[in-house]
């Protein structure tokens, strides 16, 4: 083969090799442009759950629900100091 039958034979390579990569990115493109719809929507749709809930505590009577208890309880734990030995170790851990 002479140089000028390499030279193009490496041109159309290359040429496929860009279409392929144009056709992978605009899928791509497409893909992330529907996932970012769908999380927008999520987005949204969890804020408006959330406003429905807080307004259904608002309204409710009695006692703060289960709920709140869950998440009184998690605070109470998340600023306990962690502990590392059981109550009949050693001093020397505490």
């Amino acid at each position: 083969m002479n140089d000028t039958a390499k030279l193009s034979e490496r041109i159309d390579a290359l040429e496929v090799r860009l279409t392929y990569q144009d056709e992978t990115i605009e899928t791509l493109n497409q893909t992330i442009t529907a996932q970012w719809k769908q999380i927008d929507a999520l987005t949204r749709q969890i804020a408006e759950l959330r406003d429905r809930l807080q307004e259904a505590e608002r309204q409710a009577p009695g006692p703060p629900t289960s709920a709140h208890r869950t998440i009184d309880r998690r605070r109470r734990t998340a600023a306990a100091p962690a502990t590392c030995c059981s109550p009949d170790a050693s001093a020397s851990c505490r």
